[in-house]
């Protein structure tokens, strides 16, 4: 009998778990001695659609090693998102980053995500399936995000706050 050889797919799995999607590719030039240096910066989001996402920004000579190096970014500043039974948010939520102003609710089950721009993609990221969302403030794509994923940090659950004022969940009810 021959025996049979498996390969580990520990390494394919974990990759497939994470999902990225290029939020931005921006042409970028630097003025050098010999003229102009051209570059490429790349916003890339990245999530698990399980309350994991997070938002990083890579710079290469190439578009492909700039997508790379934004999700090896988006890895380093992961958050994590709790997540209610109707795969929503636990209460309203408001995020900053530089310009930009994100606004977040809950919504009711069935409503989905009503977003715009590079938020929409972090709240699908993030596994965010029902959610009222504004910008407000800035336009940018990276500091939208940003500012999605500053939101998505300071949400806590019931349990937490019980747990901080040292009450019980029920007391926290009443």
């Amino acid at each position: 009998m021959a025996k049979e050889r498996r390969k580990s797919n520990k390494g394919k799995e974990k990759e497939s778990e994470w999902q990225e999607r290029v939020v931005q590719i921006r042409r970028v030039t630097k003025v050098v001695k010999g003229g102009k240096k051209l570059s490429f910066r790349a916003i890339v989001v990245i999530g698990n659609e399980k309350g994991q996402v997070g938002v990083g920004v890579g710079k290469a000579s190439d578009v492909i090693g700039a997508v790379k190096k934004g999700v090896a970014d988006g890895k380093k500043n992961l958050v994590d998102v709790p997540l209610n039974k109707a795969y929503s948010l636990p209460h309203p939520a408001i995020g900053e980053a530089g310009g930009a102003r994100v606004f977040m609710r809950p919504a009711a089950p069935g409503t989905g995500v009503i977003a715009g721009g590079a938020v929409r993609t972090v709240l699908e990221l993030a596994g965010v399936r029902n959610v009222l969302a504004k910008q407000l403030g800035s336009g940018n794509q990276l500091n939208n995000a940003r500012a999605a994923a500053d939101a998505l940090a300071s949400l806590r659950t019931f349990s937490e706050v019980a747990k901080e004022r040292g009450v019980s969940l029920e007391k926290l009810y009443a």
